[in-house]
């Protein structure tokens, strides 16, 4: 499990396709190798990935082709910067929301605006997603915890960045049309896809 603060910026130093597999080599923030061992989950960009060999900040990772097609790992190259958190300890604060590094779907960033300080992202993400999507709910964007502040019905959602968000993060540097890995707040997706199945019941026994 994971909360969704972003422990720091890290940046992919191999990126090898053979099998079905992708397998990765990740240079971690200072201070976030500590610790860790083989085995150990570690949330790249979102996504819960298995630490298969450790070089002291140097981690490999093997990315299966699902999980490729996916999220943005499958078109991820060399040289690029990737969001890094730690799985949260038994007892351990909880800063954002609880996360399963599970990623939903991809979505793409259709607008980017600069207000002062804050900077606004427009979202757009697939239909499929839109039932789930409610104005004070949760997201996580390639790993990091975010509160939507505007859904709209088609499909787009807003969510403004601080300053602090923006120098821990990737997001400085992203653009209009970069793609983002989108998990959906997993009590949310729970409890209305309860409700739509008790309404399709009670729909059957109406006459």
């Amino acid at each position: 499990m994971f909360s969704g603060i972003v422990a720091g910026v890290g940046e992919v130093l191999f990126v090898h396709d053979q099998d079905a597999i992708r397998s990765l080599i990740v240079k971690l923030p200072k201070e976030t190798e500590k610790n860790l061992e083989i085995g150990a989950s570690i949330a790249v960009n979102g996504v819960c990935l298995t630490a298969t060999k450790i070089e002291k900040q140097e981690v490999s990772f093997d990315v299966l082709s699902e999980t490729c097609q996916k999220t943005n790992l499958g078109s991820i190259k060399k040289g690029e910067k990737i969001n890094i958190e730690r799985s949260l300890c038994l007892g351990g604060e909880i800063g954002g929301h609880l996360l399963s590094g599970h990623i939903s779907s991809t979505c793409e960033i259709a607008n980017i605006e600069r207000k002062g300080a804050n900077t606004i992202w427009t979202i757009e993400c697939s239909f499929l997603w839109r039932k789930y999507l409610f104005p004070k709910g949760f997201v996580a964007l390639d790993g990091a915890s975010l509160t939507l502040v505007d859904v709209s019905e088609n499909g787009f959602f807003t969510v403004h960045l601080i300053p602090e968000t923006l120098s821990s993060t990737t997001f400085s540097n992203k653009k209009v049309g970069d793609s983002l890995n989108l998990e959906i707040e997993a009590q949310t997706q729970a409890t209305v896809d309860t409700i739509e199945r008790i309404l399709e019941k009670r729909d059957l026994f109406v006459v």
